[in-house]
């Protein structure tokens, strides 16, 4: 071995995981019009896919989930294809992510995690701080706390009804009291509640569930601890003796309203999936027998399977049963689907990787939740996928017309492509793949917005 692949491997050596390979940031902002396709881009597949995700801006941050927001989006119209990436102007861009007094600040967010569609407005978001509003262009607009009703923090995965256009969501303190508190936004962002709801432990609460008439909270067993979080240790931490239980409310409900109901220890970061069926609220998640059982750094138990929770309300029991072997997550419906009944839900792969634990694989599932089948599409040795978003043919299209977009990055030559698959067709190759003129680092969730 040369001197120079020696030091080139100890950099390496010395550099975390989420800041080598296609986990690196890239830093430069584009706007490329233009852009190559393999394949024909579908007719009718008019609208910008925008993905959000941990880009450091300086090149630096001590956890994958601190990285500074970035948003990659592609704009489909008639055939051709446009990609521009812009960070989100935030005060955390003056952080790296190390100390706490960035977290202690509910504006100084690094809207790093999702991306959502609400009144006319992109919503950055992460579930520490509060949101940020952005125009079509990409542009930050500000902090959006709704006229103040969101005074601290609020959740990366906030729902928008399909029926009414209202914006449903939660935030939940690891310091103080209510630990927990709902938000329920009209569709022109009117106020129409915050409620604060008890729970008994400050929990790590990623995300929830909707129905047409309810939510469901998870109150699961991550908790945080302050006594090692100011001593520098780690925040958070796997506490089974704390219990698990799911929290069903009306939407238009009140704290006096909720109804508990206990389950198994286990931890959910994604839901696929909820919806009413009589008196039973059916919930359809990725489930894990633990996490951060080694602390905030331990992906390594990161291990989810698709589970389905039948809550039966008149009982007061809830039925747990797993649905598949197969460890996948980033779940996605058809967004017109949310909080109903849907047939199909689609899943990326979760797999073992060598000094990193569970990331990203290289298939896609599609499940069929009426028959209980599964579709798997296959992509080559070297290149990842992430989360899988539906955009349907039209807006009257059934639920299985459409297509499922995914950012696909090939590791072994740098290339990252806009990959369109037919969802109808879903084992087949793409039927087409925009290729983007910089890679798109590995970051979380999207969204799919079509052209009127």
């Amino acid at each position: 071995m040369t001197d120079t692949e020696l030091a080139t491997d100890e950099v390496a050596a010395a550099t975390p995981w989420h800041l080598q390979g296609n986990f690196a940031p890239v830093r430069e902002e584009l706007d490329v019009g233009d852009l190559e396709v393999i394949g024909r881009l579908p007719d009718g597949l008019d609208g910008t896919y925008v993905r959000n995700g941990f880009n450091p801006r300086s090149g630096f941050s001590p956890h994958w989930f601190f990285g500074h927001g970035m948003l990659h989006a592609v704009d489909l119209d008639g055939g051709r294809a446009r990609y521009r990436n812009r960070y989100v102007d935030t005060p955390f861009k003056d952080h790296d992510g190390s100390g706490i007094d960035w977290v202690l600040d509910p504006a100084c967010s690094p809207a790093n995690t999702h991306v959502v569609r609400h009144d006319g407005r992109w919503l950055a978001l992460e579930e520490q701080h509060k949101p940020y509003a952005l125009d079509d262009d990409l542009d930050t607009l500000g902090v959006e706390d709704f006229g103040g009703a969101v005074t601290s923090t609020f959740t990366a995965h906030p729902k928008v009804c399909p029926v009414t256009g209202e914006l449903l969501g939660f935030g939940y303190s690891v310091v103080t009291e209510p630990y927990l508190t709902y938000f329920r936004f009209g569709p022109t962002g009117e106020v129409l509640a915050v409620e604060p709801i008890e729970i008994p432990n400050p929990v790590m609460m990623h995300d929830w569930n909707v129905t047409e008439n309810h939510v469901v909270f998870m109150d699961l067993p991550v908790r945080f601890g302050l006594e090692r979080a100011m001593e520098g240790d780690q925040p958070f931490g796997w506490d089974p003796a704390s219990g698990a239980r799911l929290g069903v409310m009306p939407r238009e409900g009140t704290n006096a309203d909720v109804t508990w109901h206990e389950i198994d220890p286990c931890y959910v970061f994604h839901p696929l999936n909820a919806y009413e069926d009589g008196d039973r609220i059916e919930l359809l998640v990725c489930r894990q027998d633990r996490a951060m059982a080694g602390g905030f750094d331990d992906i390594e138990s990161a291990r989810a399977h698709l589970w389905r929770w039948s809550i039966d309300q008149t009982a007061g029991t809830v039925t747990e049963t797993q649905l598949d072997d197969r460890i996948a997550d980033f779940p996605r419906v058809d967004d017109r689907l949310v909080g109903h009944a849907s047939r199909y839900g689609y899943l990326t792969e979760i797999r073992e990787e060598p000094g990193i634990g569970a990331a990203i694989g290289a298939e896609l599932y599609k499940y069929d939740l009426r028959t209980g089948g599964v579709e798997t599409h296959t992509t080559n040795a070297t290149t990842r996928l992430g989360e899988p978003v539906f955009a349907p043919a039209g807006a009257d299209a059934g639920e299985d017309e459409g297509w499922v977009l995914v950012y696909a990055t090939d590791e072994a030559e740098g290339v990252t492509e806009l990959r369109i698959i037919e969802a109808q067709d879903f084992t087949a190759e793409p039927v087409a793949r925009v290729v983007l003129p910089q890679r798109v680092p590995y970051g979380a969730h999207g969204s799919w917005l079509a052209t009127p």
